[in-house]
């Protein structure tokens, strides 16, 4: 009755001042405000809607001119009232207009205003408003800047900081669901705490703060896998469960929660408490929801999850968690109707359960259920979804399972085309890529059991192998992997020796048995041909054999040994007899390695499986002296390498143990007394020499290990493989250092380390060994049949059919020797083009490796012995392009391995004619091609050479210039050409600066406005930066006076900025809702897009720079006063218009496609100079350039950039279809000019 009363009396006083009366706008203003004050309280529209009204009028009579202070509140309160109505009713044009003017409110409130907060708070909550109505992320991105501004404004014990941090985590948590940026969930986390901390126990809030909280640590687990959030997390939902007593609405929701985490965390550390709390919580939360209830579908599926994941633990015992499972998700895929966001996951947890099933139970229906299922899942998860890798594996799977069932071939090679794919979606360090790899693996050696084809076992092989690294010691799948790996080795091993008649092996045993007899077969091999590759064979297969026989509930050999030597289990002792040999051979097998390679790592093995065999040589054993005399050889070995006392001393006490074992005459006796005696005078020498400190130079025992530890340092600046020319044998790092160490030249550079004088040894080592490891690198159009690193590996490329790329290896290698060097490198077998991280190492150091190599050899396939140059392919790919800048010495060579004009030079890149022919056809001057550096100089130069060359690959054009261009970045195959391209223009740019690479013409890159999609755009060459005469200068000079008091005040209008500054009562919440939730790119704050540089401030004018993909570019700016489309001419397919912009000459665009409005205000269009220092010459003092100096270097015609504005102060670059040629106007436009920084995206 009194709100009323109060509205009565306020329409009396309105009554009293009518229109013309300058007291109305108050009066207006006043029955306005307890017409909404009322609606506040009864909640009658007709009271909103007339305040709204009232509202409108008082605006009316509030203009900007007639002050700031009245017309704020007025926009306040209006946006307040139709963002009530819009509450009320949903009408969208209510939203709209709160928000532009809520934009007017904020720009009457400027930095320093006491209400600012206020208009930055509601404006911020409108547009959370929108974006809750249509999910526009850029609401978000506008919302974001201007709720962290209102926070700053708000600090603590401010009374409205609450709801300003309130959506601000709101907003935050919704573009974290959109984009999933970790940087939004670290500062959703602060956020949180801060809100925590703002409501103790005991407030209203304070338990809905808490359950935030921990949702966004469990959020942040995922994304960064820090066991610590994930642990808060679950403190903190223990914590609000204790709040939230049975019968508390929200219990079920804080349950689900917690059954999350709980389950997240057994899927980290397997701890099976967790996942029965899981479950009991998960039944606990189903139970309080009622009929109906929208999170019913989401509780189902998560607790069926949790129990098939308990059948999965308890290795499939209890079906009835199975058949729970798949009865739970039944209902809730029927709860997930189709367009439901989670219907895929559900679809693929019912598939995964009932493939489960159909292994436990063999009833082809689940099977077949199964593939349907994965079949839908997979429509619903296209490339590109999170789920559609996990899909693809499980859908693959289910179709091997069902052709083994069914013997359907079609099955299998779906299902092999589907794991392909997976595997392309689990790189290197994805943690379902092991289990695709074993799928792949099982697909493959499946299919070669039906045709035979030796390609798929190979293949199967090699995916098992890598499976098998990936799946360490202790996870539960090594075991099944391992088998399956060893199958297919033997399968290889009867395959390759024609002994199909031998049954296969079943018993994990007996396929033990075979791996280490085809152990053994390697061994003999390595003894007779003395190939390392042999040797690698066998240590991997004899490893192999050995955790075969390792029983499920051991996780290392070292417990299992330990167990088997104390003879509890009678059964195991059966395999002590094969134990031990395999123990005693593989010792054998890592020694002999170490000795070849000097790697103490097999060392160190060797060691370790000595110790083990000799546990189950007891004294009286008959092996125990050979155990002893082995391990102590390992000893001194290891002391040889690395000095340390307790190894030679353990050494010396395992031979004389040994020789007490042993009898003169014994086989053994004689070996280990040699041993004793040579320990011992190495332990004499060793004390020796540690009381003679004085002895100068290195001895002969230092000379090694330095040369040694040399030669290592030396070939990590090389390529990884290399070919011995000799040989023709493709050698890795130890297999090249063990050919060094066992040639006449180590020998000879250990003898002049004798006798040359201490201060010249390691000079001498350094010569020696860099003159050795000299190699040559080949240069070459990749045909058909290139051989490939597993082509090759452990053969002699000589001994090979001399067909396709093999013949031209062989010639290369050829040529090699005749030019005298040992090594050779080749881009096509020295790769292990498997291996994602070789390859990036590759792509990153071709350039390094190119640069140092002795020799680069280029063979022009098509060329013949009266050809040129010009007609090869060679001078038109990628790639060749940093092959030709980058060696120091090149050599040319025909189709026929003939040199290039019968020229006898040394390097042909120093031969006048030669150097000519190659300027004339790659457009590179001849300093570039005899002394080229790579970096960022001269940018555009280097990309208008690439623009005329290809490569097979659209993204290697891009990776082919990260060596030219020094940079270092990801090597992502699979990703756009224009992606490629962008992210290295992106990272010449960042470094660099360099704004030359802005100048190209064509069709303009999605990546980014100022680049282009194809590095063709580049072909076009540069306006010549032309310097005026003295003459001229002086002419230009006196046409125009100088008079800097009239340019300040065409600057200063020029500079004059309309930026809004972003009003009234802050909305607050009316409580802190429950979140269920759901980047873009942040506007740099360190360059301001207003700030405005003139000539006499150079110095403070910052580099081009990118924050994401935004560009802040300074710039000459020239704004756009009048454009004119021009008559078409339809044999030009290009729109002409003239344009006019202040201080240019009338100029024409080409534009390829038609501006969208031309009659926006001014500022729309602008045609700027990007700016760099460069542009006034390399040598001028920013700070004390000269109007002369300004004059001569700006001057001068120079090619624009055509930007237009969008919305939230950010520009576009509008590509034109030739250079767009500019002139200043005259000497005022030059020195009237200033600087803005541009941010373009």
């Amino acid at each position: 009755m009194a709100a009323t009363d109060d509205v009565s009396r306020r329409r009396e006083k309105l009554e009293c001042c009518p229109p013309g009366h300058a007291g109305r706008d108050a009066a207006l203003d006043d029955l306005a405000y307890v017409l909404q004050q009322r609606y506040e309280k009864e909640h009658k529209i007709d009271d909103l809607n007339e305040a709204i009204t009232l509202n409108r009028d008082t605006l009316e009579l509030r203009p900007v001119e007639n002050g700031e202070s009245d017309r704020s509140k007025s926009l306040n309160n209006l946006t307040f009232c139709l963002c009530h109505r819009y509450r009320k009713l949903g009408t969208v044009d209510d939203l709209e207009e709160a928000i532009a003017l809520g934009r007017e409110a904020l720009a009457l409130r400027p930095p320093g205003h006491p209400r600012r907060d206020a208009s930055l708070h509601n404006l911020g909550f409108y547009l959370w408003t929108r974006f809750e109505k249509q999910t526009e992320v850029c609401d978000l991105e506008e919302a974001i800047p201007l709720l962290r501004v209102a926070l700053k404004l708000r600090p603590p014990g401010h009374q409205w900081r609450s709801s300003t941090l309130h959506y601000l985590i709101l907003c935050l948590s919704s573009r974290h669901e959109s984009q999933g940026l970790v940087e939004d969930l670290e500062e959703l986390v602060t956020l949180t705490r801060a809100e925590l901390e703002l409501y103790p126990r005991g407030h209203a809030d304070h338990v809905a703060s808490l359950h935030n909280l921990a949702c966004d640590l469990r959020r942040r687990y995922a994304k960064t896998a820090a066991i610590t959030d994930l642990e808060e997390s679950i403190e903190l939902h223990r914590a609000a469960l204790e709040l939230r007593p049975p019968g508390h609405r929200d219990r079920s929701s804080t349950l689900d929660e917690l059954t999350l985490c709980l389950s997240t965390r057994y899927d980290k550390l397997g701890m099976v408490a967790d996942l029965e709390e899981a479950i009991k919580f998960g039944r606990a939360a189903l139970k309080l929801l009622t009929p109906g209830h929208p999170s019913h579908g989401e509780f189902l599926h998560n607790l069926a999850c949790n129990l098939r994941k308990r059948f999965v633990k308890q290795k499939q015992t209890v079906v009835q968690d199975l058949e729970e499972a798949i009865e739970l998700l039944r209902p809730a895929l029927e709860l997930r109707p189709v367009g439901h966001p989670d219907r895929s996951s559900s679809l693929y947890e019912l598939a995964f359960c009932l493939s489960h099933r159909h292994d436990k139970h063999g009833v082809v229906e689940d099977l077949e259920e199964a593939i349907t299922l994965g079949r839908e899942a997979l429509k619903l998860c296209p490339p590109g979804h999170l789920d559609h890798g996990m899909c693809l594996r499980n859908l693959g799977l289910n179709l091997r399972k069902s052709s083994v069932q069914t013997a359907a071939i079609r099955d299998l090679e779906e299902s092999i085309e589907l794991l392909l794919r997976a595997l392309e979606l689990h790189p290197i360090g994805h943690p379902d890529r092991s289990s695709s790899l074993y799928e792949l693996a099982l697909c493959l050696s499946l299919r070669h059991d039906k045709y035979g084809e030796a390609g798929d076992l190979e293949e199967a092989i090699m995916y098992g192998r890598e499976a098998l690294e990936l799946c360490p010691s202790g996870q539960p799948d090594r075991g099944v992997i391992l088998h399956s790996l060893a199958c297919d080795l033997w399968k290889k091993f009867q395959y390759l020796h024609q002994a199909a008649a031998v049954v296969r092996p079943t018993s994990r045993a007996n396929l033990a048995s075979s791996l280490f007899e085809f152990s053994q077969h390697f061994w003999d091999q390595f003894q007779k041909e003395v190939m390392v590759t042999n040797l690698d064979s066998a240590v991997c297969l004899a490893t192999y054999a050995l955790e075969l026989r390792l029983p499920p509930e051991d996780d290392s050999v070292a417990a299992w040994v330990q167990r088997l030597t104390k003879g509890k289990n009678s059964d195991e002792l059966v395999m002590l007899g094969p134990v031990v040999d395999n123990l005693r051979t593989l010792a054998n097998y890592h020694r002999a390695r170490f000795t070849a390679q000097h790697t103490i790592i097999d060392l160190n093995e060797a060691i370790t499986f000595y110790r083990h065999t000799l546990q189950f040589c007891p004294t009286g054993h008959p092996n125990r002296a050979s155990s002893l005399h082995g391990l102590a050889q390992c000893l001194a070995d290891r002391f040889r390498e690395q000095p340390a006392e307790a190894d030679l001393d353990e050494a010396i006490a395992l031979q004389q143990e040994a020789l007490q074992l042993l009898r003169r005459g014994d086989a053994g006796y004689d070996i280990s007394r040699r041993g004793l005696t040579a320990y011992v005078q190495m332990k004499i020498r060793t004390q020796i020499a540690m009381m003679s400190s004085d002895i100068p130079g290195i001895t002969h025992f230092d000379a090694a290990q330095v040369i040694r530890n040399v030669a290592f340092e030396t070939l990590k600046a090389m390529p990884t493989r290399l070919l011995h020319t000799h040989t023709g044998i493709l050698c890795n790092r130890d297999a090249q250092v063990s050919h060094f160490l066992s040639s006449q030249q180590y020998s000879q550079l250990v003898s002049l380390c004798k006798t040359c004088e201490p201060n010249q040894q390691m000079d001498l080592i350094r010569t020696e060994v860099s003159r050795h490891f000299q190699y040559v690198t080949l240069s070459h159009r990749w045909g058909s049949g290139e051989p490939s690193l597993h082509d090759i590996e452990g053969r002699k490329i000589y001994s090979m059919p001399a067909i396709g790329g093999l013949g031209k290896l062989q010639g290369f290698c050829v040529v090699a020797c005749e030019w005298n060097y040992l090594w050779a490198w080749s881009d096509t077998c020295c790769i292990d083009k498997h291996s994602s991280a070789e390859l990036q190492e590759t792509i990153g150091s071709m350039f390094a490796w190119y640069r140092r190599s002795a020799l680069t050899i280029v063979y022009l396939s098509d060329v013949p012995d009266t050809g040129s140059l010009g007609s090869s392919e060679w001078l038109k790919r990628g790639w060749t392009l940093q092959e030709l800048l980058a060696p120091e010495r090149v050599v040319f060579y025909t189709k026929t391995w003939s040199l290039y004009k019968n020229l006898t030079s040394l390097n042909h890149k120093m031969d006048a004619a030669v150097l000519e022919e190659l300027e004339r056809e790659t457009r590179i001057e001849p300093r570039f091609l005899t002394d080229f550096s790579p970096g960022m100089d001269d940018a555009h130069s280097r990309l208008q050479w690439a623009s005329f060359r290809r490569t097979t690959r659209p993204e290697d054009i891009a990776y082919s210039l990260f060596g030219i261009f020094d940079v270092h970045l990801p090597v992502l195959y699979g990703e756009s050409a224009e992606h490629a391209l962008g992210r290295l223009l992106t990272e010449v740019v960042s470094q660099s600066g360099d704004i030359s690479v802005l100048d190209w013409i064509g069709e303009p890159s999605p990546f980014h406005s100022c680049f282009p999609a194809h590095i063709t755009s580049y072909q076009m060459p540069r306006l010549p930066t032309s310097q005026p005469n003295a003459e001229e200068q002086s002419s230009a000079s006196s046409q125009q006076p100088t008079s800097f008091k009239v340019l300040r005040k065409l600057r200063d209008l020029l500079a004059t900025s309309h930026l809004p500054h972003f009003l009234g009562r802050s909305l607050s919440p009316s409580g802190i809702a429950h979140r269920v939730l759901p980047l873009q790119r942040r506007t740099p704050v360190s360059y301001a897009s207003s700030e405005v540089y003139d000539f006499r401030s150079l110095s403070r004018v910052p580099l081009p720079r990118f924050f994401n993909r935004l560009l802040a570019l300074p710039c000459i700016a020239y704004h756009v006063t009048t454009v004119q489309l021009q008559a078409a001419d339809p044999s030009i397919p290009n729109f002409t218009y003239s344009i006019q912009a202040f201080g240019l000459m009338p100029l024409e665009i080409a534009l390829p496609a038609k501006l969208e409005d031309v009659t926006k205000p001014q500022g729309f269009l602008h045609l700027v100079r990007p700016w760099h220092s460069k542009l006034l010459g390399p040598s001028i003092e920013l700070d004390a350039v000269t109007e002369q100096q300004l004059l001569s270097a700006l001057g001068t015609p120079f090619n624009a950039l055509l930007l237009t504005q969008l919305p939230h102060n950010e520009h576009k670059r509008i590509a034109s279809s030739t250079l767009i040629t500019a002139q200043p106007i005259d000497r005022a436009s030059v020195l009237n000019s200033k600087i803005r920084i541009f941010n373009v995206v």
